[in-house]
């Protein structure tokens, strides 16, 4: 039985049908907190509670609806506290918009392995545009790494759920999920234009570099296992049965360490 902790709040999601997919799990015990009561447990003493942490949240952003979003800078003892969880092996997987936490935390990012950018920023050395968004996208996923993590998963199938246009470091992850969608400008929508101007669905003088295809990886960082899957916006995607099982191997796979 894995223990796990599911952190949630920064983003609206449907919560009944999320946690049904952790309910349907007979080998995981799951406890729910929410942001930013969860930063509390970011510590070595507080989360020998628990195997790993299943990140669905998106702290360090503050939707105004008026105007750009307000970013938060974490506090120096979460800082510390998460990045010595790393340093000692805790597990960690993150959950679609997870992706975008904390975008004043560069080192955040690194742990991630890619981020999410709901304004234009600086990462890696490099200014960026905002990141671009494309909801209930019927796509075919396409596994690219054999590792536990897609143990049992075909060698491809489809989904129907949200895409990002987003920063993946491929130079410091192992793929594991690919999809065949076209990750051009064209394909997406403003992130910025949706939050700090309300224009959902739009992408009129949004310039975009063509991105990675990659919306699933595993890396090690520290001590620490680490996945990400870009997969799970709405109930029709927590449904796949194939994303529930990336999910059971993933908590599986970032629980298991020296």
């Amino acid at each position: 039985m894995d223990n796990i902790l599911l952190v949630t709040k920064g983003h609206p999601f449907e919560r009944e049908p999320f946690f049904e997919v952790f309910d349907s799990m007979p080998a995981v015990n799951w406890t729910h907190v929410e942001q930013p009561a969860a930063q509390a447990l970011f510590n070595v003493k507080q989360a020998a509670a628990y195997d790993a942490f299943v990140m669905y949240d998106m702290p360090g952003i503050g939707f105004r609806g008026d105007g750009p979003p307000d970013f938060a800078v974490p506090s120096e003892d979460y800082k510390q506290g998460l990045l010595e969880l790393v340093e000692e092996g805790h597990g960690f997987v993150f959950l679609h918009h997870a992706v975008a936490g904390w975008p004043t935390w560069d080192e955040y990012a690194e742990i991630l392995g890619g981020r999410f950018l709901y304004m234009p920023g600086r990462l890696r050395g490099r200014n960026l545009p905002d990141s671009g968004y494309r909801h209930g996208v019927e796509h075919t996923v396409r596994v690219v790494g054999e590792h536990p993590v897609t143990a049992g998963i075909a060698p491809s199938f489809s989904i129907t759920d949200e895409l990002y246009l987003f920063e993946v470091f491929e130079d410091s992850v192992q793929p594991l999920l690919a999809s065949d969608y076209e990750f051009t400008r064209d394909n997406f929508y403003s992130a910025a234009k949706a939050v700090a101007e309300g224009k959902m669905f739009d992408n009129e003088g949004w310039e975009h570099e063509p991105g990675s295809n990659l919306i699933g990886w595993a890396h090690e960082r520290g001590k620490s296992r680490i996945v990400y899957l870009q997969c799970g916006d709405d109930p029709v995607a927590y449904a796949s049965a194939e994303f529930r099982q990336l999910i059971k191997n993933a908590i599986g796979w970032v629980a298991e360490h020296d």
